[in-house]
């Protein structure tokens, strides 16, 4: 009872054939039929009988599961053949079927496993009917060529179909390969623009911070004594700004519209652009000295605005940070060895609150705030990687402030060029409450290591992750 119930569920389990297999099948069975009745019977043969009619129809009717399961259905077709050939039925009426199966086995593959069945079926049904007749068994040898036919037939649909198979799975494998690399470069694209946009924005919105903090500073600080020279320049660095900022965004813009470049709009920034940033940030009452080296001027378009990006956010980040009286070195060399640009910027850190006040600049934006999460030194990580260079930031260990340091090769990078981040410990603040080496902003006292990039000097705000733009940096 449980073995029948087992033969049951393992029936059960068999794939369905398809409508087109039993057409098929239903037309294997005519031909069957058609050479059973009027095909030519031999000498000591007769036309079949009821089992020889059994026989036929069990050979005929496996057929349909010959793509599901070819091996199993050329042994249940050619078990039946024996008995009906031993039975003298006529011997021309299976042909069909067993081409068929023949013909399923071999476009299954493997090629041994066909060459081995059919030289197997060959060698038994010759020897069993030599062994019974041997004229009949000479006639058979003679006659099963279209066996080893059929089987080299099957074989070659086979090759054929799976070369055809191969072509087409590498033309699918190439075009995802192609929407792949497409995907990835929109998404690259995507990234680089959104630094741009970034990088420009956090850079005029906090350079005007800064120069509305000096116009303000000058019309409360002593308004009989006004002076108006300070505050209309204070005012012409805001316009200016703007203006730049609009200019820069048009360009970035013009970008995502893919269309042609437009008047109003500027060149990519490169190192020429460092001057103005240093002008920019002098304007908002920071101490910035700037060293670019000749040999450094003439760099890869690539490289030189990432360079201006590092300094940009570097400055930004100092501004922010440090307060607007900050003092800011910046030293752009050019290393033949290597072939790579060596880019240098560091700080003294937050002047004292006297500083602060004399340099006109109190409340500049960041100098009174707990810094908060930001992106400002993995952005520089991310300008400093995209073409195959190294970034360090750290506050420095040998006075206050902060220093980055950047090597941007100016030829291909390897793949074995990474980029690292060090970072030093942050120092406590001393008794006094000014900023130790590593201190952050004198009010918030957030730790200025920047090792990652999200939190202290290296942390703008968010939304705020690199430098400012062509008039960026003023404190």
């Amino acid at each position: 009872m449980v073995s029948m119930q087992s033969a049951m569920t393992r029936l059960k389990r068999l794939k369905k054939p398809t409508r087109r297999d039993v057409l098929f099948t239903a037309v294997v069975g005519a031909v069957v039929t058609c050479l059973a009745l009027f095909g030519g019977v031999e000498s000591t043969a007769h036309r079949p009988d009821a089992f020889g009619w059994l026989l036929l129809f069990l050979m005929v009717s496996v057929l349909a599961w010959r793509r599901h399961y070819p091996m199993g259905v050329f042994v249940l077709s050619i078990l039946p053949e024996a008995p009906y050939h031993i039975l003298d039925n006529i011997h021309s009426a299976p042909t069909p079927a067993t081409m068929v199966a023949v013909y399923s086995l071999a476009v299954a593959g493997p090629r041994l496993r066909t060459l081995l069945v059919t030289s197997g079926l060959v060698v038994v049904a010759v020897t069993m009917l030599t062994l019974r007749d041997a004229s009949q068994g000479a006639e058979l040898l003679r006659t099963s060529g279209w066996v080893i036919s059929v089987a080299l037939l099957g074989e070659a649909v086979r090759v054929h179909r799976n070369y055809v198979g191969a072509i087409v799975e590498r033309a699918e494998r190439a075009e995802r390969t192609r929407e792949e690399t497409a995907a990835r470069r929109v998404a690259e694209e995507r990234l680089r623009i959104a630094q741009d946009l970034h990088d420009l924005l956090a850079h005029s919105i906090t350079l005007i911070g800064v120069q509305t903090s000096v116009a303000a500073h000058l019309l409360v600080a002593d308004p009989d004594r006004l002076d108006r020279t300070a505050l209309a320049d204070a005012l012409d660095g805001i316009a200016g700004t703007c203006r730049d900022s609009r200019a820069e965004l048009r360009t970035t813009l013009q970008v995502l519209r893919g269309g042609d470049a437009v008047e109003g709009t500027r060149p990519p920034p490169d190192l020429t652009g460092l001057h103005d940033l240093a002008a920019a940030a002098r304007s908002g009452g920071a101490r910035v000295h700037l060293d670019v080296a000749d040999a450094a001027r003439d760099v890869p378009r690539g490289v030189g605005a990432a360079a201006y990006r590092i300094v940009q956010q570097s400055l930004t980040n100092a501004v922010q940070h440090a307060g607007s009286a900050v003092r800011v070195r910046i030293a752009v060399t050019y290393d033949e060895g290597p072939g790579a640009l060596r880019i240098a910027v560091v700080d003294d850190g937050p002047p004292g609150p006297a500083k602060a006040v004399a340099g006109g600049a109190a409340g500049a934006p960041g100098a009174g705030e707990a810094a908060r999460p930001g992106y400002g030194i993995v952005g520089m990580r991310e300008r400093a990687r995209s073409v195959g260079g190294t970034l360090k930031a750290a506050g420095r260990t040998d006075a206050a402030g902060f220093a980055v340091t950047a090597v941007l090769p100016c030829t291909p990078a390897g793949p074995e060029r990474v980029e690292t981040v060090e970072a030093a410990p942050a120092a406590p603040a001393d008794a006094a409450g000014t900023a130790a080496p590593a201190a952050g902003p004198a009010a918030g006292g957030a730790d200025r290591a920047g090792t990652a990039g999200l939190t202290g000097r290296g942390a703008d705000r968010p939304g705020a992750r690199t430098a400012f733009t062509d008039r960026s940096r003023t404190a």
